[in-house]
């Protein structure tokens, strides 16, 4: 066996360098949750309603799901590093057009439909690469890697608003400086990529011993033909649409229902982030430990004990608001690093890249279906606290789903495919 080398030292120990690469490249990428402090600019910009100045971001975000279902055969194909280069120069074409925008149509073109399929391109790369190098710690090397998605809006929001507000910058420039960073920074990163030998293995590591790992390699095809993927496909898009139903509605529930000041409720939502952003690595680290249905269920308990409080205490209630909307945004953080690391465990890691593109569209799917259930919701009730009932009932069909269904896919499976 030829020995491993990452940055001339031993792998166990070298390999921590791709965990860095993929968390700087998704600050780059998580970019895209600071689009708010676009919105009213733009409106005033162009003179457009708060329903158009967020279609790019609805847009960026359809074709972020699209594309990482996609490019998971590119990854296959190409490799991590060639098909991070496509989607580093999608990314920073999509933003620095962005700038070039003459009318929130194109800004849509540009910004939703190139910069999102690039996010969608590259977002699977590192996790990917993270995924094969950590074999023994699936789980905590892809949170590790995609915390740098859910904190990127806590570092960028702030840049990007004092950006928009300077005289000789402005809206459209912002854009385009922020793009060609994230050119800049996305293709030299992009090079550092590449997955271990196949033959290598962490010393030590006693492969399927570990609790709960893959005892098979199932490409697309097989995957599907499988109950637990389905299983876990549901449990995807029930934590994601709870999650979203609730946090995307975390400010204006801060200023109507916990009666916050809107710049309290904005500092609210900036440390929510970091809770987001904290939920990768440990809910990563936890389906290390106690399995990805443990940690599911453990999530969807969670779920439903936030939503409870928020719906129960009613309004004025602040303490309450910190410590459920803390709560319901470290899980949506969480499940963005269960279902990669549950994607890799049941399935193996071989084919990691295209099977878990397509579990990724439970993703699109949550997000969609959250934002406009929960405008619907309040524009029906007059209130915001009536969209915790079907969270809370969300949550008690997840906790079932993920109970009966997400278990190891047994060897005899294979077998039948």
């Amino acid at each position: 066996m030829t020995e491993e080398k990452v940055l001339g030292m031993k792998p166990e120990a070298g390999r921590w360098m791709f965990v860095l690469v993929g968390l700087l490249m998704n600050i780059c990428l998580g970019a895209v949750y600071a689009f708010s402090v676009f919105r009213k600019p733009l409106e005033g910009l162009w003179g457009i309603s708060a329903t158009q100045a967020g279609l790019p971001f609805m847009v960026f975000l359809a074709m972020f799901a699209l594309f990482m279902a996609l490019a998971g055969g590119l990854v296959s194909a190409w490799g991590p590093r060639k098909t991070s280069l496509l989607g580093a120069i999608l990314v920073g074409a999509g933003w620095i057009l962005a700038g070039l925008a003459p009318d929130i149509l194109w800004l849509t073109i540009f910004y939703g439909v190139i910069g999102g399929s690039g996010v969608g391109i590259l977002y699977g790369c590192p996790i990917a690469v993270a995924a094969k190098w950590f074999p023994d710690k699936k789980g905590l090397a892809v949170g590790l890697t995609l915390a740098g998605f859910g904190l990127s809006a806590l570092l960028m929001a702030p840049l990007m608003t004092k950006t928009i507000a300077m005289e000789t910058v402005g809206i459209s420039k912002t854009f385009m400086y922020f793009g060609a960073a994230f050119l800049a920074v996305l293709l030299a990163l992009s090079f550092a990529l590449r997955n271990p030998k196949a033959d290598w293995k962490p010393a030590g590591w006693k492969g399927a011993a570990a609790k709960g790992a893959a005892v098979v390699e199932l490409d697309r095809g097989q995957m599907l033909r499988t109950p637990t993927f389905y299983a876990l496909w549901g449990s995807y898009i029930v934590g994601c649409l709870a999650g979203l139903m609730a946090i995307g509605i975390a400010a204006p529930v801060g200023r109507e229902v916990a009666k916050l000041t809107p710049e309290a409720a904005a500092v609210a939502v900036s440390m929510f982030a970091v809770f987001n952003g904290i939920g990768r690595p440990l809910y990563g680290w936890l389906t290390d430990k106690i399995s990805p249905k443990g940690t599911a269920l453990l999530s969807f308990a969670l779920i439903l004990g936030a939503s409870a409080l928020l719906f129960f205490a009613g309004e004025g209630n602040a303490p309450v608001y910190f410590v459920a909307f803390s709560i319901l945004w470290l899980n949506l953080g969480g499940w963005l690093a269960i279902a990669p690391t549950a994607t890799a465990t049941f399935f193996g890691a071989k084919h990691y890249a295209k099977n878990y593109g397509i579990v990724f569209t439970a993703y699109g799917i949550g997000a969609i279906l959250g934002s406009l259930l929960s405008g619907m919701i309040h524009d029906a009730a007059g209130s915001y606290l009536p969209v915790f009932v079907p969270v809370m009932g969300l949550a008690v069909v997840g906790f079932v789903v993920a109970l009966v269904g997400l278990r190891p896919v047994a060897a005899a499976q294979k077998a039948k495919n």
